[in-house]
């Protein structure tokens, strides 16, 4: 499943520079020494690892606990877990600034939580309840946060590529140098509306990066079966758009090909395409058995590529971290896991009027 990254070339473009963001300020950073890692991937620190072990855990055991609820009966309609596929979104996370902007399809609990989204609130948000984001009124797909710049979670396969490229004209067309990072899968690669805003960000140089999260099967149907071409980082070469592979259950590689993707973007230089060659552990959703593949393949995936487990090896073996920092870590994410899932299953239901709101706009009156 690894994977060097590798690029496909496109025509020089022209350069106009953005306003520069400002930095996470939730990046670590630390002055431990860092161990040499392969040329394709990112050289991280010791605190830098911890960070990814850090939040990595924290959706997986968000998600485990979700999986679990939900076959409880406590979180109904449509329920897709990330399990397997945290590196994406945390490698690029920990590549952006302040203000960069995150929009993704349905698997999206992953994403809410990478971009600093409360677990109390997604979570009660998946049990119905109004302290969810939507206050309980959108469920697992419709979430938002304008606060911590993520645009959703959408339930129709591809809707969010254009809205995400929607997103990349504002900041283009406001100058203010954020970038927004559209995340879609394998499946949705093939929905025409993607090639349209390939077209448009191309065009005028937006500031976007195209996140196609190839996890081999678009519900049960494998990624050679559904798709005539089947590298999906050569999909933007008819537009001009560059576009790598990359080994999207190593958390540094995805830092690595975040950083040049997210930079090439914010300096005026256009879209940028990223297939990050992903696996997610789970069936499709929590009705999904995923008949369509073996168990081999799955233990196969875990034993070899789990990307929460090459943090810790790394973080035992090159910085030396003993196993009761390791425990203790694991003991708060799940502390937080509780915590959310206690308040989901206590909060009120939201009242009979909310039936009523964000239903039209209001416009301010005189």
């Amino acid at each position: 499943m690894a994977v060097a990254a590798r690029k496909t070339k496109a025509p020089a473009q022209a350069n106009a520079a953005g306003k520069p963001a400002k930095t996470r300020s939730a990046k670590p950073g630390g002055d431990k020494a860092a161990v040499p890692a392969p040329s394709n991937v990112a050289v991280f620190s010791k605190d830098e690892d911890l960070h990814a072990y850090r939040e990595m855990l924290l959706i997986r055991r968000f998600e485990e606990k979700a999986g679990q609820m939900y076959g409880m009966g406590l979180i109904g309609g449509f329920c897709h877990l990330y399990i397997g596929q945290e590196a994406v979104v945390i490698g690029m996370q920990m590549a952006s600034k302040d203000g960069d902007q995150v929009i993704t399809g349905y698997r999206d609990h992953g994403h809410m939580l990478a971009c600093g989204m409360e677990s109390r609130g997604v979570m009660a948000e998946l049990t119905g309840r109004q302290g969810g984001y939507s206050r309980g009124k959108g469920g697992s797909m419709h979430m938002f946060s304008r606060e911590k710049n993520f645009y959703g979670g959408h339930g129709i396969v591809g809707a969010q590529v254009s809205l995400g490229t929607g997103l990349g004209f504002a900041n283009w067309y406001r100058e203010d140098g954020r970038v927004s990072m559209a995340y879609f899968g394998d499946g949705a690669a093939n929905q025409g509306q993607v090639y349209e805003s390939f077209n448009m960000a191309q065009l005028w140089k937006l500031p976007v990066v195209f996140v196609i999260e190839n996890n081999r099967y678009a519900m049960g149907t494998s990624v050679n079966r559904a798709s005539a071409q089947t590298d999906f980082s050569r999909r933007g070469i008819s537009f001009g758009i560059p576009g790598e592979q990359v080994d999207g259950m190593d958390v540094r590689a995805v830092r690595a090909a975040a950083t040049r993707a997210i930079e090439h973007a914010r300096t005026g230089k256009g879209p940028y395409i990223l297939e990050m060659q992903t696996y997610r552990y789970r069936g499709h959703s929590m009705s999904d058995p995923a008949k369509y593949r073996s168990k081999d393949e799955v233990q196969r995936m875990r034993e070899e590529h789990d990307p929460i487990e090459q943090v810790r090896g790394r973080l035992t073996r090159d910085f030396k971290v003993g196993e009761d920092e390791l425990k203790a870590i694991d003991a708060k994410v799940r502390e937080i896991v509780n915590d959310a899932a206690e308040f989901a299953t206590h909060d009120p239901e939201p009242d009979v009027s909310e039936l009523w709101t964000d239903i039209t706009l209001e416009t301010a009156r005189a």
